[in-house]
């Protein structure tokens, strides 16, 4: 009996002890897993900066459109469009029995803006871009049976229309100075759109509207 009891006792002290140790080792290792995530978190917060706390780079410079040597044997066309002259020039297109494009340019600034679109009968109707991939304003004329060209420009969504009166050129014949007289006032005269190309672009057939 004394033995048995004693070897009770032996195996009680012994459970008892294993208890103790592994609670001592599981509470050493629950701060050796809170210091790994300190650790893991400091090493995440030194890493690189996330690409929206880098600087931006510094966007080029704007330039203006310049006259593109490829339509300067097109017919001219000079006049106000609302209160400020401009020099059109507007040929055929070679791939489009209907299409036409050119530029026109403003005398006061010499602002250069391409267009393109369709003349059927007497009716223009066009496009222009300031680069050569927006669209910036929708023309709509008509062409007299002197050559003439009237109408008005219009924004994108087709809102504030500029009347606009246009005469052809004859070769060599040098700009007439600007009319008094704007044209057929339907609102105020436009505004030049932004632009954002130095180089001189062939025609505007990749045209997309503007956000």
């Amino acid at each position: 009996m004394e033995v048995s009891t004693s070897t009770q006792r032996v195996a009680a002290t012994r459970g008892v002890m294993r208890a103790a140790c592994a609670l001592t080792a599981l509470a050493l290792a629950l701060p050796l897993g809170a210091h790994a995530q300190q650790a893991a978190d400091a090493a995440k917060a030194t890493a690189t900066p996330s690409a929206a706390s880098q600087p931006l780079k510094p966007l080029k410079p704007l330039k203006p459109l310049k006259p593109n040597p490829d339509f300067a044997h097109f017919p001219r066309y000079a006049g106000m469009l609302g209160k400020r002259q401009i020099v059109m020039r507007l040929g055929p297109q070679t791939d489009d029995p209907t299409g036409v494009h050119g530029e026109y340019q403003f005398t006061d600034t010499g602002a250069v803006i391409l267009i393109a679109g369709d003349h059927e009968g007497t009716t223009l109707e066009a496009e222009e871009s300031n680069d050569g991939t927006q669209i910036t304003g929708n023309w709509v004329g008509t062409f007299a049976a002197d050559g003439s060209l009237s109408g008005a420009r219009m924004e994108v969504d087709d809102s504030n229309p500029v009347a606009f009166e246009l005469k052809p050129l004859t070769a060599g014949q040098p700009v007439p100075p600007p009319s008094a007289e704007p044209a057929a006032e339907l609102h105020d005269e436009p505004a030049e759109p932004a632009f954002s190309s130095g180089q001189a672009v062939n025609g505007v057939s990749n045209l997309k509207t503007g956000e």
